[in-house]
């Protein structure tokens, strides 16, 4: 009995030592210096108490500390994406619709590249019924990153869902790939997928018959 004890006492010693080792918290003050620490780990609270995805800035606070930013950077980093996900929530409910955790988070990328709430709702409220607008809003926020307009990037996004294209049509249309795009001539002689044969290794090149002079016999 007293080594069924002693075996029990350990596990759940162990379970909670693995527990702590991979709670947030915990880690976050492991990085950061106790006031700063103290600081994000309050707004990620609040966060979680107006039902925001509190994780994904435990994982920005703990992805910043990793690559080397400096305190001060980290703070302000997950404050201003905590006051993103605010509004880009109320941004999406006022369209009564009723966003998950992944739609906030893509909601707040938008509106931390300069996307008002305005314009996030009333795309939120023109989108096909139902659709979930997590990879649109992030197709979105790539296409601001290669240097278009935010209004003509969600006018695109929006146009490609009026016609009912998937997620992945959506992806391979900002990464330039969508097969629709392509001209007819592609795969054709003269188009752009046409190369010039080039001889393997080995192969002989094809000389040109010498031209024939009349009267000589060779």
């Amino acid at each position: 009995m007293r080594r069924f004890l002693v075996a029990a006492t350990l596990f759940f010693a162990s379970a909670a030592s693995a527990q702590k080792a991979h709670d947030p918290s915990a880690q976050l003050r492991a990085v950061l210096p106790p006031k700063v620490a103290e600081h994000v780990l309050a707004t990620i609270a609040d966060a979680r108490a107006h039902s925001l995805p509190a994780a994904a800035l435990e994982q920005q606070a703990l992805r910043l500390a990793r690559n080397g930013a400096m305190p001060a950077y980290i703070e302000k980093s997950v404050d201003r994406r905590a006051k993103n996900m605010k509004e880009a929530k109320s941004a999406l409910e006022k369209r009564g619709r009723k966003p998950t955790s992944d739609e906030v988070v893509a909601g707040a990328e938008l509106m931390g590249k300069g996307v008002s709430g305005k314009q996030v709702s009333e795309w939120a409220k023109a989108a096909p019924s139902g659709r979930d607008l997590t990879v649109p809003m992030n197709v979105t926020a790539s296409l601001m990153d290669r240097g278009l307009r935010s209004d003509a990037a969600l006018a695109r996004v929006h146009d490609r869902m009026v016609q009912r294209h998937t997620d992945r049509q959506l992806i391979a249309d900002a990464r330039g790939k969508s097969a629709e795009h392509r001209p007819p001539t592609a795969n054709k002689a003269g188009g752009l997928s046409h190369r010039p044969v080039t001889p393997g290794p080995g192969t002989r090149p094809v000389t040109p018959p010498r031209p024939v002079t009349p009267g000589r016999n060779g």
